[in-house]
């Protein structure tokens, strides 16, 4: 039986890849990082011969409770900036996908997921019951992001990005368990192209951001992750580190796993690739979007 189910979950891929133009309609309800991971969505949607409608309700820093809490609020409080509440949205339109993530920065510890995710379940449910429940799961933080350098740790805080990585990817594999839905594995892409041993990051010593001086920056190549960078505001340029939010490499990665489970059809040979952006390189994150769609699909069937 294990077997048929992979043979025709496989049988789906492949016919898909040549498949005929699909419409997905898609809200998504998230924070910045769900911005990230779609932000080249459009153009790969449209590369394939497909047509995406997309509405993105994006609070920055959110997390489930967030999002339920705005539900629950009363006048104004409840909007999002299209005017309309979250029954308001999910109404809207008949969406083929809802899509729903946890803050990143509470993503390991899965305390905070209940009850609020549960509430979101249960609005959507009600109010777009056509639609197919997604949970995104985010990703974890850069190698040297200064999360992960705290001397004295609070308890249960991951200490490195590989525990961050393995601790929120229970967290949400828990709750797509309890749900019956799908994952968006836009973090298990993220953690195997950031641990690939050509392609990974890698972190140069030496760098000493209290002395460095504009344009000055540390070696980032590969980096999936925003990272050091010069910022002007009012005036002012200062030095900062940005680990958590993807940057374009990260955000086209994160858009080729949404593409091949929205779609139901291979990144790898989209025409699509941002515009400067290395053609080797993107390859090789087209081929690890695939990977960590397709080992989704596999475990699915066991």
């Amino acid at each position: 039986m294990k077997t048929v189910i992979l043979l025709l979950s496989l049988l789906f891929w492949a016919s898909s890849f040549a498949g005929e133009p699909k419409t997905v309609r898609i809200l998504t309800i998230g924070n910045s990082f769900s911005r990230n991971a779609t932000n080249y969505l459009d153009d790969l949607a449209l590369a394939g011969g497909h047509t995406l409608i997309h509405n993105s309700l994006v609070i920055g820093g959110s997390s489930f409770q967030v999002h339920a809490d705005k539900a629950k609020a009363e006048g104004k409080a409840r909007l999002y900036t299209n005017g309309k509440d979250l029954v308001g949205n999910l109404t809207a339109d008949k969406w083929d996908y809802v899509t729903i993530q946890q803050a990143s920065i509470k993503s390991h510890d899965f305390a905070t997921y209940q009850p609020y995710a549960g509430f979101l379940r249960d609005l959507i449910v009600k109010h777009a019951p056509q639609a197919k429940l997604l949970i995104h799961q985010t990703w974890a933080y850069r190698v040297d992001d200064p999360r992960f350098a705290v001397k004295e740790p609070k308890p249960g805080e991951p200490k490195t990005q590989e525990e961050m990585y393995r601790s929120l990817t229970a967290a949400y594999d828990k709750l797509a368990a309890e749900f019956g839905a799908k994952i968006i594995p836009v973090g298990d892409a993220m953690f195997a192209a950031d641990t690939d041993a050509k392609w990974g990051f890698k972190p140069v010593s030496g760098f000493n951001p209290k002395t460095a001086k504009k344009p000055e920056l540390p070696d980032q190549t590969h980096s999936l992750h925003v990272g050091w960078r010069w910022t002007t505001k009012d005036g002012k340029t200062t030095l900062g580190m940005d680990g958590h939010h993807a940057n374009l490499a990260g955000e086209y990665l994160g858009a080729c796993v949404w593409y091949e489970v929205l779609f139901g059809e291979s990144a790898v040979g989209n025409s699509y690739i941002p515009k400067g952006f290395d053609a080797e390189y993107a390859r090789f994150l087209q081929e690890t979007a695939h990977k960590a769609v397709q080992a989704r699909v596999k475990r699915a069937s066991k």
